[in-house]
């Protein structure tokens, strides 16, 4: 998952592709910091807020629909 994800491309996508994207850059965040606290160089840095962002899409998009 390393394209941006935006409000447009979440609004379109129907439930079950949202839970799978949500469950995959969740996944992702915790490989991301386990690796962090594992005491390895990130090649990335700023990709972990990009992926928190990116989660923050997904919910806001989620509790929209509500």
């Amino acid at each position: 998952m390393t394209d941006l994800i935006t409000a447009q491309k979440v609004r379109e996508m129907d439930e079950r592709e949202r839970e799978r994207t949500l469950l995959s850059l969740r996944e992702e965040l915790m490989m991301l910091f386990s690796q962090q606290t594992g005491g390895g160089i990130a090649d990335n840095p700023a990709k972990a807020k990009m992926i928190r962002k990116q989660i923050a899409r997904i919910l806001t998009v989620k509790n929209e629909k509500k």
